[in-house]
């Protein structure tokens, strides 16, 4: 596995992330209302079951120091083609499904570990719909990263008493075992904020690890993708012949992976094999007109990647709905 080093990426990341902008306690809250979005969701129908996307808010990119593989004008350029500009907002998109007695969130947000004003958004935007901590079942970790992991714990606690926590096997041996970021170079923080979140849950007994193409419960089809992290998961949710794919971090940037799949971002554990699963995962989903969800799209994030010959790619959401029926 070629591995690279993380130990400038995590100075980025927290840079980006950890603490709220220097300009905030200057500004009005009138001349940044505009921009607060205290809670969000979007509800729509897949067979017998119920999904809701729940945003958990979104968090700056400085895609020049996030990015590999295209240089910073490369990069610009391929903002400017969807009227984007350097540094961007990267969504942090939960999902709910709910079906009969249970009540599934796939993936969590960052909860409090991202610092105050960068996500952290999750717990309103379940209140907003009716649903309390304690009422989630089940948990589906995409994969180990503290922006879809963080949510796990509110003051270093369990956040959802009931839920069980599902996540591949591979997933939690490397994150839990922290050696494994002196054998590969892979940020100390990621291990450190994996035994806070998942590892609540662990040392609990409830956590439980599936492996590749295992039915993890009713309807829902867990498959891993090595790559982003080493057990990174996609979720396939089937109802009534209705399918919808949740598939973690195949994709950061639409704008600029979907055009260039074979660009990757310093958060990938292994860039050679994301960047493969990223092109095979792309191909297959235009071929067979798949509903996604991707966390890191434009909230709600839900939608379809096209093909657009070659390598490249493009998204379309689907549509917006806001009425009665389906």
């Amino acid at each position: 596995m070629k591995l690279r080093s993380f130990l400038a990426s995590t100075a980025v990341v927290l840079a980006l992330v950890g603490t709220a902008p220097a300009f905030a306690e200057t500004v009005s809250s009138a001349a940044i209302a505009g921009y607060v979005q205290v809670a969000d969701h979007y509800t729509f129908p897949l067979g017998d079951m119920k999904i809701v996307a729940l945003s958990d808010g979104t968090v700056p990119q400085d895609l020049h120091q996030l990015l590999t593989g295209a240089s910073p004008e490369e990069v610009d350029g391929l903002l400017a083609r969807s009227f984007q500009s350097n540094p961007v907002e990267a969504s942090i998109n939960a999902y709910l499904i709910e079906e009969g007695d249970r009540r599934i969130l796939v993936d969590v947000g960052s909860g409090q570990l991202f610092g105050p004003g960068n996500g952290g958004k999750l717990f309103d935007s379940l209140a907003a719909i009716g649903v309390s901590p304690g009422d989630i079942t089940d948990i589906l970790l995409t994969h180990i990263h503290t922006d879809h992991t963080g949510g796990l714990v509110l003051d270093g606690k369990a956040a959802f008493p009931n839920a069980i926590v599902h996540v591949s096997a591979p997933e939690l041996s490397f994150f839990l075992d922290a050696s494994n970021s002196e054998k590969t170079g892979y940020a100390r923080q990621y291990f450190d904020e994996a035994e806070q979140t998942v590892g609540v849950y662990e040392r609990a007994g409830k956590v439980k690890t599936f492996q590749d193409n295992e039915t993890i419960l009713p309807g829902i089809l867990a498959t891993i993708h090595p790559g982003h992290t080493p057990g990174s998961a996609f979720f396939t949710v089937t109802s009534k012949g209705e399918t919808i794919v949740f598939v973690g971090d195949i994709l950061h940037v639409a704008s600029v992976q979907l055009p260039q799949p074979s660009v990757t971002i310093l958060y990938d554990v292994d860039p050679d094999a994301a960047e493969a699963t990223r092109k095979a995962a792309l191909a297959d989903l235009a071929r067979t007109r798949q509903l996604i969800a991707a966390p890191h799209l434009p909230f709600p994030g839900v939608g379809y990647v096209r093909s657009e010959g070659g390598e490249s790619y493009s998204w379309h959401p689907v549509e917006y709905r806001n009425r009665a029926g389906r």
